[in-house]
């Protein structure tokens, strides 16, 4: 048996997260390896905008977005290079994604708070304002860009100082291209579980659905009180979830054998290193719900039950050191299960 770790190096919450703004307009939290230093290539925000208000115009400079909103209706635009712009409408349960670089905003036209859970493909991710970016520009030189006077510009308060949040003037413009599907978006809470078990479903925002992402993924995920993620691993990628509803309890093993066990709620984010093995236990009387986001466009795994199943009687005993006769009759599992019953107690 390993060392137990309790200090969980790999979880923290998200709602008590690095402030980057926070005002009367909503507030905006993250972790990213400078608060979490064991994350590699994912990271994590969570963005709260009040009626009227918006995340103004930006772009990341080194990594792509994957964005799920929790609440709310918001407006998206988006500039993407070759001139290419688009609008679209989000509410609660759907998703976007924005390619690296393409400058956006997110805008509440609602009446009610909106709420977003962002992933960024990288540990470090950096951020350019247009506002901020103005600043960087002498009054001159943006006349000429625009063709107009320099004077015209003088008036603008300007610095490189980036103001996230913002409030809006009036009733929102909504321009009916807005109303139409586009291919930043995906309906993910609407589609049909990719995998459905008694004790739980995953609804998937993968490549095969979802030709826009290029290397990121994410699994919305429900366990049911008696379910489980059964033990597994992931070969090539890298785990990142966010606990939307319930309570459960994670425990991942490091190549040293160093075990680290936490126990997650609500507003809680973890982290798990490409290949670790790791399972996911609901440990509360409700049902469980964890995004989880993926860096590759379409994750796999490998699980326990079916490894079992992958080797002979003989050489899963010289494995465990133990006579064939004690081995555990393993049901044979040609296709490993995601989401398992608990048929057992909870452990102390």
């Amino acid at each position: 048996m390993g060392i137990t770790s309790t200090s969980a190096p790999f979880t923290t919450s998200l709602h008590d997260g690095e402030i980057v703004e926070e005002n009367d307009f909503g507030s905006m939290r993250r972790v990213t390896a400078d608060n979490l230093p064991t994350l590699k290539n994912l990271s994590i925000k969570r963005v709260v905008l009040a009626p009227g208000a918006m995340r103004t115009p930006h772009w990341h400079a080194n990594a792509n977005e994957l964005t799920y909103c929790v609440a709310g209706t918001a407006l998206v635009s988006v500039l993407d290079d070759h001139s290419r712009f688009a609008n679209f409408i989000v509410t609660a349960g759907q998703m976007f994604h924005i390619d690296s670089g393409a400058l956006h905003h997110i805008e509440n036209i609602g009446d009610d708070t909106a709420e977003f859970i962002i992933a960024f493909r990288n540990e470090r991710p950096e951020d350019f304002g247009l506002g901020a970016t103005f600043g960087a520009f002498t009054d001159a030189v943006l006349g000429n860009t625009y063709d107009l006077p320099a004077a015209d510009f003088s008036t603008i308060r300007r610095s490189t100082v980036d103001h996230k949040l913002a409030g809006r003037t009036g009733e929102p413009e909504i321009p009916a291209s807005a109303h139409f599907s586009d291919p930043h978006t995906f309906d993910i809470e609407a589609q049909a579980p990719g995998l459905n078990y008694a004790s739980g479903n995953a609804r998937f925002a993968r490549d095969q659905f979802w030709p826009a992402l290029k290397d990121m993924s994410m699994y919305s995920l429900r366990v049911t009180e008696d379910g489980m993620r059964e033990p597994h691993w992931h070969p090539v990628t890298a785990e990142m979830g966010y606990v939307r509803h319930g309570k459960a309890r994670m425990t991942m093993m490091t190549p040293d054998g160093h075990l680290n066990t936490w126990t997650m709620t609500a507003g809680d984010m973890y982290f798990i290193p490409r290949a670790y093995p790791h399972h996911i236990e609901n440990i509360g009387a409700d049902p469980w719900h964890f995004l989880i986001f993926f860096d590759q466009p379409f994750p796999a795994d490998i699980g326990y039950k079916a490894s079992a199943s992958a080797y002979s009687r003989e050489v899963l005993a010289a494995t465990f050191r133990t006579h064939i006769d004690d081995l555990p009759t393993f049901p044979f599992t040609p296709a490993d299960p995601l989401i398992v019953s608990r048929v057992n107690p909870v452990d102390a």
